[in-house]
């Protein structure tokens, strides 16, 4: 039996401090998960059901009490938490690879992301009636979700079971691989083939995956088709046409050092094909966009013309508190960029960019998530467009060097956090729509957990960063590949600003290869996939994210789409097959969230250089194999167990 949404007049629990204790402490815990995963990885992965399903397990299993409201309360603090995480490891890691900074500043990141987060709230709350309320086009695909499950909360207890179970799995896997090596972390090797020199590998890692089993078949295989072209095309061509030199000296087809050089040189393939996928996402959503705007300024006029009070399921944070909200933190800002810059032009330069764009983007987010979901949200072309018109801006003024990179980023990272923060937002307060929550209640939420978890991006981001280094391997050879953390959308912004602002000379010829190879996708797509109205679509974006990572990496994160896809096929009737992936899902999410705090544990030690025993030994290999195994058995047999509707 599904319970049902509490009436209007029903004093039912809502924003308790139990409630808020909760959303705070399980937002923190999938913040870390995804600033681990998207550093990893380069993707991100929604928090809403997870912490909706772990907040009723704890609630009703422990605590033997919690409404519905309060299971909403909790799954919005800490998914305000984690979309946090995406906006701020695509920009703030950029400096540090650029050189700009040797280590993350606490109160510059911890202020982007805060600032940021805050205004993608507060610019986002005009548009909850006219978006969510009144337009019936837009579906909020993870908000719907995530009230389902809510309003079938008889399963949370098992639903917990499996998340816990799968985070123990996952940080014992991670714990033996990368803190006692009794596990291999990598699987590689690099062959001579004539004058070229070919890369490929295998990356044992639970939380990719999970991931591919998250995004699924079409995007895992995209992400592969990225990693081939750079790793089984691009990688050997530049090995054979290219002369490496490493401190002037010629380097071999067989030197270890090889792989790190090739990889320099590749990752410019990525930079020209997001750029192109940049581009183009905002092309395809151009009347989105305008419909976006326009639904802003009514939503904002709405909310300053309304008389009566609005009955308690529709009423918003108050009129006085939004603009003294957004005043404060506008001030926030400016007093950032003067402490970050030390120039009071740039900083008065570099506010009003800031705001018109977090404006736009904040309203194209929360319009596209309607759409197509969050997971499918254009974002990284939403910040490159503010990178390259903030740049094209700042150059005009005359600013060059670190100032302008500083200034560029700061104006990004802002926007970045913003962007991912409203389309959240949007989610949940479609969630809160659907189970009967209170709105206003809901965006304080909203506002708690951006704050709180902004606190941790930084320690979390120096730990990694001085643990596994982020961005920072060029030079590590192929044994050693998968020890940094990528980060693709940060490497791509640190060579943009290098190219831009800094004295790095970019390689036009690879940049100009890789747009050409996303303007194909886009072509064979338009015309060939689209008209066939073929369920498998070609995106230029996971493709991308594929050419910058390793081929290990994208070959693990095909792994899980092939199980998502090969689940799918056991099921005989869609409701079955929703209600297993749902369970694979939940399995998922728990093997990122037990991968990344192991990760995060284990770098405790490594940063402190404190040695943890080694037990690496000749059945390492064999070991691996079972334990992937394991993983790869229990998602699917969790998303296959349900058969039944």
């Amino acid at each position: 039996m599904q319970s049902n949404p509490p009436q209007e007049k029903e004093a039912v629990p809502e924003f308790t401090a139990l409630a808020i204790g909760l959303g705070i402490l399980v937002g923190l815990g999938m913040s870390l998960a995804n600033v681990y995963l998207g550093l990893f990885a380069g993707m991100t992965v929604s928090a809403s059901i997870p912490a909706a399903v772990i907040s009723m397990g704890l609630l009703k299993g422990v605590f033997h009490r919690g409404t519905i409201l309060e299971n909403n309360i909790v799954q919005t603090i800490a998914s305000a938490g984690e979309s946090l995480a995406a906006g701020i490891i695509f920009t703030m890691p950029a400096l540090v690879i650029a050189g700009v900074w040797t280590n993350f500043d606490f109160w510059t990141t911890t202020l982007v992301s805060m600032t940021g987060g805050l205004l993608g709230v507060l610019f986002m709350i005009p548009l909850r009636r006219p978006m969510i309320v009144e337009d019936k086009d837009l579906i909020y695909p993870e908000g719907v979700a995530c009230g389902k499950v809510l309003r079938a909360g008889e399963e949370g207890g098992s639903g917990m079971k499996t998340v816990f179970g799968a985070l123990g799995l996952g940080l014992g896997i991670k714990f033996l691989m990368d803190g006692l090596r009794l596990l291999s972390a990598d699987i590689a090797g690099a062959w001579t083939v004539g004058r070229a020199r070919l890369f490929a590998g295998f990356t044992p890692s639970p939380a990719l995956i999970a991931v591919g089993f998250i995004v699924g078949l079409n995007i895992s295989l995209l992400v592969f088709v990225g990693g081939a072209i750079s790793w089984l095309a691009a990688a050997p061509w530049l090995t054979a046409n290219t002369d490496y030199l490493l401190d002037g000296a010629k380097v071999g087809l067989e030197d270890s050092a090889l792989f790190g050089l090739v990889k320099a040189d590749v990752r410019f393939l990525g930079v020209g094909a997001m750029i192109v996928g940049g581009l183009w996402s905002i092309i395809q959503i151009r009347k989105g966009i305008a419909q976006g705007v326009r639904e802003t300024f009514g939503g904002y006029r709405a909310a300053m013309d309304a008389q009566t009070p609005p009955p308690r399921t529709d009423q918003d944070m108050g009129r006085r508190w939004l603009l003294l909200l957004i005043a404060a933190t506008c001030l926030v800002i400016l007093f950032l960029y003067e402490r970050v810059t030390g120039s009071n032009t740039i900083s008065l330069l570099s506010m009003p960019l800031m705001l018109v764009c977090t404006f736009f983007f904040v309203a194209v987010a929360s319009y596209i998530v309607g759409l197509v979901g969050s997971s499918n949200s254009p974002v990284s072309g939403m910040t490159i467009c503010s990178v390259l018109l903030t740049s094209a801006v700042i150059f005009l003024f005359g600013f060059s060097g670190e100032l302008a990179i500083l200034a560029t980023m700061g104006v990004a990272g802002v926007v970045c956090c913003a962007t991912c923060t409203a389309g959240d937002v949007c989610q949940d307060l479609k969630t809160g729509s659907i189970v009967g929550a209170t709105p206003y209640r809901q965006q304080w939420a909203e506002v708690i957990g951006v704050i709180t978890a902004s606190f941790v991006m930084a320690p979390v981001l120096g730990l990694l960063h001085h643990a596994y280094g982020i961005g920072t391997d060029a030079h590590l050879d192929l044994a050693h590949q998968g020890h940094a953390l990528e980060a693709p959308q940060a490497q791509l912004f640190a060579s943009l600003m290098q190219g831009f602002f800094g004295e790095a000379e970019l390689p036009w010829h690879l940049i100009a290869a890789g747009a050409a190879v996303g303007l194909v996708i886009i072509v064979v797509d338009q015309l060939v996939l689209l008209p066939k109205k073929s369920s498998f679509r070609l995106f230029v974006m996971p493709v991308a994210v594929g050419m910058y990572l390793p081929l290990g990496l994208s070959t693990a994160i095909l792994l899980g789409g092939l199980l998502a896809w090969a689940s799918g096929r056991a099921h005989t009737n869609p409701e079955s097959r929703g209600r297993g992936h749902e369970k694979g899902v939940l399995l998922s999410s728990g093997l990122i969230a037990g991968e990344a705090i192991a990760g995060v544990l284990i770098a405790i030690p490594k940063a402190s250089k404190i040695e943890l025993p080694n037990l690496e030994g000749a059945f390492a290999p064999f070991l691996t194999v079972v334990a992937l195994t394991a993983v790869a058995i229990s998602l699917y047999r969790a998303s296959t167990a349900v058969r039944k509707p």
